[in-house]
């Protein structure tokens, strides 16, 4: 105990208290340090046994359809008396008649303009400041160093810039512009110059001395100077683009229009993560993150790093200032608007103890801190604005059903209570990832419709809870064939259905998930564009790079359109169907080669041991991880959840046997020693395959089926704690 600070009733960890009550609370306005912990320690004694009661449920719920299963595994399952059995147990409840959100004071870029979101994890400074400074990306960079454009022989991207490359970059990105910021019957790749006249109206000259005007001369916003670069600003479906134009540029020498660059907006929104991506299992642990999150909103948070030889500074980008075609001053923002994710509703953290030795939900805790922090933002502290309303936007993730929301929200009132916030200040994003969330999600909805600024479907996550609620069932299909059953479709439907019908057009974000490969940009630009076309105006990307290209998709589409034409059709009936979700995604009496079941299980092995020998080793819990064909993937726990719960599922139905899967282990160790060989900081896990991380790998699967829902925090920061204690 000698790590901890009595706080009243409370044991705070040294760092924890050192943090908020002589960094974070001095700063604020009327917030006093003891009335502080004292109203916090009151909430904990409230909130923590309703917690754990929610978590109770959980269980019950999971252990009665387990129970169900094996009564009527297969040959005896009839689907009505499992959805009538759902509803007797209170799985499935009523759908609201009327639910319509009427959240306020949200920010513009949140309610009404469609666009990329990024998730980055808040404890890596560098990583979170690239993230909240990708508000704006260069496309010609963008388009330059990835596989967009093919490296075709005389297309390298080489060391030294490749002209002919450059050619293809800036034909492509004119394509962009024919298409977002169109001139009145000719292209950008024809124009001889483009001039800005009187301040107020854009020119561009033809080849045969003919001038075109942009077709809507409405899109023209502004301009400025910047260093040599003149920037001319215009507006899309609610998106900004700058086009630079620079003569002595070496990209504005490879037209006769000059322009060197086409400048975009990319990443609207970023969502700074303390959960999936992150490994904070320890009180310091704990502390590094809330820390990170206080020098985002102060705007002060600075990081130094060597880049190419040189010693590099970066903090948060400022405001970008044009003159507008009125005269006056056009002020956007240089950064992402910040939400945060905080963990779910099932981990407990050491960083606070109660009276009696317990530690707290750490779900209660990120919420107070995250939210105390976020002062800095509500009353104006920091150096700049994060969110022009006043709101704080928490992320919440891994609610099972409404009762677990409501309790969210019940939290976030407490909160604003205790911070004499004005009520609905905290915001609440939610994450339609697991099941029982999502069969019930307008009545999730309702129960936080007061608050509510975005739902967002997860496939990894959501697919983990479907296996493992219904673990009991039979063996799955393998994993790539889960994705091509109808229910997965029908989920991404009635997410976006039963987000139109809860009216959150105009007022909050309908999300889609993660694209994972953040080398495969070409892919990614041909299949991402499905979420605008579905009614999504928010995707996640894994990168800056990635979101300066996605954000090109919103550019093509006009989801208000899109969600227009949506709920026209929901008015003459259409919508996703529940009883596709509620369809099991079971192999039934497809056979399988024993080959093609030794594929998945070495698939999955490998994933699982390249992803967990860097969270457990190295503390990262985000990261771009090798697959078994070499291919990087953006990985976090929720890729981690539905391998390793697969894997249980086969192991439980017969189709692999202990001993396999513990050889398997041991052979695709081998190869993720191989494919981390050049990382001086890397452990190997063969030959002897005693290693914590190689154990902790082992243990998700063989114990997959009695962790809670599947998740893999509670054996990973099990290990990781051990690790550390050795240490």
């Amino acid at each position: 105990m000698e790590n901890y600070i009595s706080v009243g009733g409370l044991k705070v960890a040294k760092s924890l208290y050192q943090l908020v009550t002589h960094e974070v609370i001095p700063e604020l306005d009327n917030i006093e340090a003891g009335s502080f912990w004292a109203s916090f320690e009151k909430m904990i004694d409230e909130l923590a046994p309703q917690n754990k009661a929610l978590l109770k449920k959980r269980e019950t719920l999971q252990t009665s359809i387990d129970q169900w299963h094996l009564e009527h595994r297969e040959k005896d399952f009839d689907f009505k008396n499992y959805k009538d059995f759902l509803i007797e147990i209170g799985y499935l409840l009523p759908e609201p008649n009327n639910c319509s959100i009427t959240t306020k004071n949200v920010d513009i870029v949140i309610a009404k303009t469609a666009g990329a979101q990024l998730v980055v994890p808040i404890n890596n400074a560098r990583f979170a400041l690239n993230a909240t400074n990708a508000r704006w990306g260069s496309l010609f960079d963008a388009l330059y160093g990835t596989d967009v454009i093919a490296e075709t022989v005389g297309l390298e991207k080489g060391i030294e810039f490749n002209p002919e490359r450059g050619r293809v970059v800036i034909q492509t990105a004119f394509e962009f512009l024919d298409q977002a910021v169109p001139l009145v019957n000719t292209r950008y790749q024809d124009i001889l110059t483009l001039t800005l006249l009187d301040n107020k109206q854009l020119q561009a000259t033809l080849a045969d001395g003919k001038t075109a005007t942009l077709t809507n001369s409405s899109q023209f916003k502004g301009y400025t100077i910047q260093g040599e670069d003149l920037v001319l600003l215009l507006e899309n479906n609610g998106l900004y683009i700058e086009i630079h134009i620079n003569a002595n540029h070496p990209a504005g020498k490879l037209h006769p229009s000059c322009i060197n660059d086409v400048v975009i907006e990319s990443a609207l929104s970023t969502i700074q993560d303390c959960e999936d991506s992150v490994t904070a299992v320890t009180p310091d642990d704990k502390t590094l993150v809330y820390k990170s999150w206080l020098g985002l909103m102060r705007g002060d948070l600075k990081i130094s790093f060597n880049k190419g030889g040189k010693e590099t500074h970066r903090t948060l980008n400022p405001d970008r200032i044009y003159t507008g075609i009125n005269g006056e001053a056009l002020i956007l923002t240089g950064r992402s608007l910040m939400l945060i994710r905080n963990v779910g509703h099932l981990m407990t953290n050491e960083a606070i103890l109660t009276a009696a030795g317990e530690e707290i939900p750490e779900g209660i805790l990120d919420g107070m801190i995250t939210s105390l922090i976020a002062l800095y933002d509500i009353q104006g502290k920091g150096i700049y604005q994060n969110s022009q309303t006043k709101s704080i936007y928490i992320v919440k993730p891994k609610m099972h059903g409404p009762e677990e929301v409501a309790f969210s929200v019940t939290l976030f009132s407490r909160i604003e209570n205790i911070l004499s916030l004005p009520k609905n200040t905290i915001k609440i994003g939610i994450m339609d990832e697991e099941r029982r969330t999502t069969v019930n999600l307008k009545a999730c909805i309702k129960v936080a419709k007061e608050r509510v600024i975005f739902i967002n479907t997860g496939f990894l996550d959501r697919t983990g809870d479907e296996i493992h609620t219904s673990m009991q069932a039979g063996a799955f299909l393998p994993k790539a064939d889960i994705k091509k059953e109808p229910w997965i479709s029908a989920y991404e439907d009635w997410n976006i259905d039963t987000g139109l019908m809860c009216g959150l057009q105009g007022k909050a974000q309908i999300g889609k998930g993660m694209w994972a490969m953040p080398d495969l940009m070409a892919q990614m630009l041909d299949e991402k564009i499905a979420h605008p076309k579905m009614g999504a105006n928010s995707a996640w990307v894994p990168s800056p790079t990635a979101a300066t290209l996605h954000a090109m998709h919103y550019h093509q589409i006009n989801v208000t359109e899109q969600q227009n034409t949506l709920l026209i059709q929901l008015e003459n009936g259409r919508r996703g169907k529940l009883d596709d979700i509620l369809t099991i995604p079971l192999l039934h009496d497809k056979k399988l080669t024993a080959e093609e079941i030794q594929q998945e299980l070495d698939n999955n092995a490998q994933g699982i041991l390249g992803y967990v020998v860097r969270w457990i080793d190295q503390g990262i819990g985000c990261s771009k991880v090798p697959d078994i064909h070499n291919v990087g993937l953006m990985e976090d726990r929720a890729t981690l959840r539905i391998s390793s719960q697969h894997m249980a599922n086969w192991l439980l139905h017969g189709l692999c046997k202990k001993e396999q899967v513990v050889e398997t282990f041991k052979r695709m160790a081998m190869v993720v020693d191989e494919q981390n060989r050049n990382d001086p900081l890397y452990q190997t896990l063969a030959p002897d395959f005693t290693g914590i991380a190689f154990q902790a790998s082992l243990d998700l699967v063989l114990k997959g089926v009695q962790q809670p829902s599947g998740y893999t925090e509670p054996i990973l920061h099990a290990y990781r704690k051990r690790l550390i204690n050795q240490h």
